[in-house]
């Protein structure tokens, strides 16, 4: 069940001008609901293709300066409320999470309210060594994803209350994602969201407590306050025009908001020369972490706790003795450290302390009493991030009149990109007569051992009891669903998982029954190109064979790649007499690959051997997610040597080197979904059906064995074997000369036409054949673009979107022969239950 709390302190609007004002009235975003909302939020605006919109937390300590007693006070509270919600037992039980780097000071502070909980949050720093215990996709921010690397494995393993703490709880899909992921490793029986605000909308308000009763475990919700955005008809597009127009004008000369170079000339303080730097040794605790990136227990908390009076006074006989005003500023996700610091320091000067921390998230700046984003430093990051260097943000820091700046940030982060003339510390000078610089150690642990696994994972499933194929043909390293009901509509699945509420591996499409028509025009396509196919074919298993493995492990990638596989696998056995080991296993777009999976390959075969093989490449996305997933799964198992190379029979989207062929053309194969792939489903990963050890799971269709064309289709090819075997040889000779890197051409086409279209999200463009079949059969179509020209290899697509009312686009220099196209914005509402084209 689902219990909101909405009392918490009240905090009042400075100077009666609402921070909002500003956006509400040029784009009519309004906030209903409690009366404490424009206290505690006002807006702002930023580029970004989701959401124009930013609410910006007066109390949060993150884009705006605050008093630190302030900021600590209302994390405290809301501990409190949750402590009274759990009541002492479970209390003493529980976990806080929170969230970076917004929310990793309100999670430090709700854990210090609650009492004697250890903390935890996520980070976007990875740590040499240290293995992700989970993470998790934060769909609507600029940068996504969030690792969880705590020093102790066993911190989430317990089965207490996990309490989540967000600065904002706006649609839920953070936390769905969140709990989605550890509950599939550690599942418990409670947990509790916490945030400043709750700003659901109607539609997403049940969504928890519906997600709470899936996974048979209780969620409530604490918010200080709770409202909801009131966002008129086409205010993303007024937004962005509005951002542009803003942008354009603030780089005109003369321009005020966004502060970049610091000024060459004197500054009015020390005699004409620029403020000089003083660097603050806090005496850190030995071996206390700097915050809860890999844990923070209630011991580490009396030991800062003791140290802090110490540390804020050095701090204040570092000030200047004039200063009647003073800014504490955190570094991104090193929040909880500068706020104790200036709460400490609030206490022990006379002085008027304020606190907040720069940032990752770029945000327009306007010199407005109502906006709330009045004035931004920019400067180069400092902490040689995961993701690449970039800007970073300090927001309304210059012309607050600060007369001094106090810089905490962690040792990590103290590099010469901090000290240079365009840097963070540079840029601070130029608005203040003194900055500081407090460095606190950057904790990081000793790796410890994981909880151990089970060491035995069952044999492969094999045909006929799994699958129409022969038992020596493949072996599925799946778990078999076949008894439960996992089939929704397509339009119910399609808005589940565009609105976040459900991920597309959670559920099946209900299989689409081929017309008579249809199956004419599958065994048309058959004979047409099944000689085609064989030489791809054996292109590509030649060339395994010469430059990959003499004895290749065949690892097909289910379901496409399977036909494939096994193609390869009877290849090898006419043209060289081998025997070759072919498996299938699932690899899901946002989740990776089945690592149990890998780990039974590794115990019965060298990972060296082993060749992923899938059907085709589209914009190559799967092809990443192999390389990020076998990076994690040798980071958390040590067991290296699988490539992450794959073998595809086609290769349009050019991101491949072992390939039959780079033509994007009809692959019969694509036509079908199980009855042409050993009727066998689409792979499913559902916390609630697979454990953390268990393999992925499918369903057997042996229903459909009526229709079932599998072993059809892999005997037409392999009959073709005889009279394209000179032919393939020779290619796969040429091939294995020639330069074969990938150029990413399909990849910067779906960019393009993403962009062209007003689509804005690569993962709703599917180009190729294959692809646009694959929406044609499983997804909520918006058109089709076909190449000007393109013939026969089109006549199914043609006719699924007769059937489906979908309208076909003829293109000129399409890079592929045809690019399917999802709706981008799909709700059951705007299109009909037929699930037929939305017209915009």
């Amino acid at each position: 069940m689902e219990k909101a709390v909405n009392e918490g302190p009240h905090h009042e609007v400075r100077d009666g001008v609402w921070s909002g004002s500003w956006v509400a009235e040029r784009l009519g975003v309004g906030l209903a609901g409690d009366d404490r909302l424009t206290d505690l939020l006002g807006l702002a605006l930023r580029r970004n293709p989701k959401r124009a919109h930013l609410l910006v937390s007066n109390v949060l300590g993150k884009h705006v300066p605050q008093s630190p007693s302030v900021v600590y006070g209302h994390g405290v509270e809301l501990g409190r409320r949750v402590r009274d919600l759990l009541g002492e037992e479970e209390a003493r039980a529980a976990v806080v999470l929170g969230y970076a780097e917004t929310a990793t000071g309100l999670g430090h502070s709700v854990a210090d309210g609650l009492g004697l909980a250890p903390c935890l949050h996520s980070t976007r720093r990875p740590v040499a060594g240290l293995a992700p215990a989970g993470g998790f996709e934060e769909s609507h921010s600029h940068a996504t994803s969030h690792l969880l690397l705590p020093e102790d494995p066993a911190l989430l393993a317990g089965d207490g209350p996990l309490v989540l703490v967000d600065d904002e709880f706006s649609t839920g899909n953070t936390v769905l994602n969140t709990i989605r992921d550890l509950h599939v490793r550690y599942p418990r029986r409670r947990y509790v969201v916490v945030a400043l605000v709750d700003m659901r909308s109607a539609a997403d308000a049940g969504r928890l407590e519906e997600f709470a009763r899936e996974i048979g475990a209780r969620v409530d919700l604490v918010a200080a306050a709770s409202g909801t955005v009131l966002l008129p008809e086409g205010v993303l597009e007024k937004g962005q025009e509005l951002v542009a127009r803003h942008e354009a004008d603030s780089a005109l000369p003369g321009a005020r908001g966004t502060a970049r170079p610091a000024p060459t000339g004197p500054h009015p303080d020390d005699d004409g020369t620029r403020p000089r730097l003083t660097r603050i040794d806090l005496h850190w605790p030995r071996d206390l972490p700097d915050g809860g990136r890999h844990g923070f227990t209630p011991a580490h908390r009396e030991r800062l706790e003791a140290a802090l009076p110490g540390m804020a006074a050095r701090i204040a006989a570092a000030l200047p003795a004039d200063a009647r005003r003073v800014l504490v500023l955190g570094f991104e996700e090193l929040m909880y450290a500068p706020l104790r610091l200036a709460e400490a320091l609030e206490r022990t000067t006379d002085a008027e302390v304020r606190y907040s921390t720069t940032t990752r998230s770029p945000v327009l700046a306007v010199d407005d009493p109502g906006y709330a984003i009045r004035t931004r430093l920019v400067f180069p990051a400092h902490d040689d991030p995961a993701d690449g260097p970039g800007e970073r943000y300090a927001y309304n820091v210059a012309g607050a009149g600060f007369d001094a700046v106090v810089a905490v940030v962690d040792s990590v982060g103290d590099t010469p990109r901090l000290h240079a003339p365009d840097g963070l510390l540079a840029r601070l000078a130029a608005h203040t007569t003194r900055v500081l610089l407090a460095v606190v150690p950057s904790y990081v642990p000793e790796p410890r051992p994981a909880p151990e696994r089970p060491s035995m994972l069952p044999e492969p499933l094999r045909g006929p009891a799994f699958s129409s194929y022969a038992p020596e043909e493949v072996g599925w390293l799946l778990q078999d669903l076949s008894d439960v009901t996992l089939e929704a509509p397509t339009e119910e699945r399609e808005e589940a998982i565009q609105s976040g509420g459900a991920h597309y591996a959670e559920s099946l499409p209900v299989e689409y029954q081929p017309s008579e028509q249809y199956q004419e025009l599958f065994h048309a396509a058959l004979e047409t190109s099944a000689a085609r196919i064989a030489r791809a074919v054996g292109v590509v298993t030649e060339t395994v064979l010469a430059e990959r493995s003499p004895r290749p492990v065949l690892v097909s990638l289910a379901r496409a790649g399977t036909p494939v596989g096994i193609l390869m696998r009877r290849w090898a056995q006419h043209r060289h007499g081998l025997d070759l080991p072919h498996y299938a296993v699932s690899i899901v777009r946002g989740r990776g690959i089945d690592a149990n999976a890998l780990r039974w390959l590794a115990a019965h075969h060298d990972p060296r051997d082993v060749v992923f093989v899938d059907g085709w490449t589209g914009k190559g996305a799967i092809t990443r997610e192999l390389a990020q997933a076998l990076t994690e799964f040798e980071e958390s198992d040590g067991i290296t040597g699988f490539d992450p190379e794959i073998a595809v029979l086609a290769d349009p989207g050019s991101c491949v080197r072992t390939y039959g062929t780079r033509e994007d053309f009809l692959i019969p194969s694509a036509c079908l979904n199980s009855t042409v792939s050993g009727l066998i489903s689409r792979t499913v990963l559902r916390a609630d059906l697979v454990g953390p050890h268990d393999f992925h799971g499918a369903k057997f269709y042996r229903e459909l064995a009526g229709t079932d064309v599998s072993v059809t289709f892999l005997d037409a090819v392999s009959a073709r074997f005889p009279e394209v075997a000179d032919a393939a040889c020779a290619q796969a000779k040429d091939l294995l000369a020639a330069d074969r890197s990938p150029t990413w051409e399909g990849w910067a086409a779906v960019e393009r036409i993403s962009e062209e279209y007003g689509i804005h999200d690569v993962n709703l463009v599917k180009p190729g054949v294959g692809e646009t079949t694959r929406v044609m059969l499983r997804r909520v179509p918006w058109k089709v673009l076909a190449r000007a020209g393109a013939g026969s290899d089109l006549d199914h697509v043609r006719l699924l979107a007769e059937q489906r009312g979908v309208p076909v686009e003829e293109v000129a220099d399409l890079p592929y022969t045809c690019v399917g196209l999802i709706h981008p914005k799909y709700t059951r509402g705007a299109t009909g239950a037929d699930g037929k084209a939305v017209t915009v």
